[in-house]
């Protein structure tokens, strides 16, 4: 599992392991400390938990990675990792930024897919789960157009990828997060336009880290055994807003 030390990653990495998964590999950035304690959380349920570090917006970085994952034999595959960066309109928007974003958030799934599907393809069976955003299907807000079409992508990656991989035995699907009051919307949010949303919302507040991972684990379960190809939004019903 990709961005596993904090939110959505590491809310997810503790309901599998609630759910008897006993092995763990947890990719992070920067935050090691959420890292290793999202890892002993995790062997504390009972997992065998480990944590490797990798930037994988920096495309050198994200090489090393995918390079170290071929072999590499999962029965789960969870992109997870992904991020705004900065809020930028058109004018100030940079190239390197446009790279890092799209790097980041689009070329990491491509690229650890192809490592990573190989050996479920040899066994028969998989499950791969990508993550998109709400931005995806509005554009996203203020600064936010770029990671709004790399979220696009992503989508776009899921339906094609589940179409290819379904023959060899393997589920790709994607979960769409609406707006979860948690560290990305820290960086990249005010409180007074969190509250916004929330009173826009049909539910009356935001999403949690735990809603989130809950959907991905159920995308992972025998429940959930005959869907394909699906991108399923959790919003609190603001895609209908």
């Amino acid at each position: 599992m990709t961005g596993a030390s904090r939110g959505i990653g590491a809310a997810t990495a503790l309901a599998f392991a609630r759910q008897g998964v006993r092995r763990l590999t947890l990719q992070y950035n920067l935050n090691r400390q959420g890292a290793e304690e999202t890892a002993d959380a995790a062997r504390q349920l009972g997992a065998d938990a480990s944590i490797v570090q990798a930037d994988l917006g920096d495309a050198a970085c994200l090489r090393q990675f995918v390079a170290s994952l071929r072999g590499s034999d999962f029965d789960i595959l969870v992109n997870n990792a992904g991020s705004l960066v900065k809020r930028a309109r058109l004018p100030e928007y940079t190239e390197d930024l446009f790279d890092r974003v799209m790097t980041l958030n689009v070329k990491s799934v491509w690229e650890i897919m192809q490592a990573v599907t190989p050996a479920m393809i040899a066994r028969g069976s998989g499950i791969v789960v990508n993550l998109s955003s709400i931005a995806a299907r509005n554009g996203g807000g203020p600064g936010a157009t770029v990671y709004s079409a790399a979220k696009a992508a992503v989508t776009a990656i899921t339906k094609g990828l589940a179409k290819e991989l379904a023959p060899k035995g393997i589920r790709v699907n994607a979960v769409s997060p609406g707006t979860v009051d948690n560290y990305f919307h820290q960086q990249f949010s005010t409180r007074e336009g969190l509250a916004a949303v929330a009173a826009a919302t049909p539910a009356g507040r935001l999403g949690t880290n735990e809603e989130v991972a809950d959907t991905i684990v159920f995308l992972c379960s025998d429940a959930s055994r005959f869907i394909y190809g699906q991108t399923l939004e959790v919003n609190g019903g603001m895609l209908m807003v």
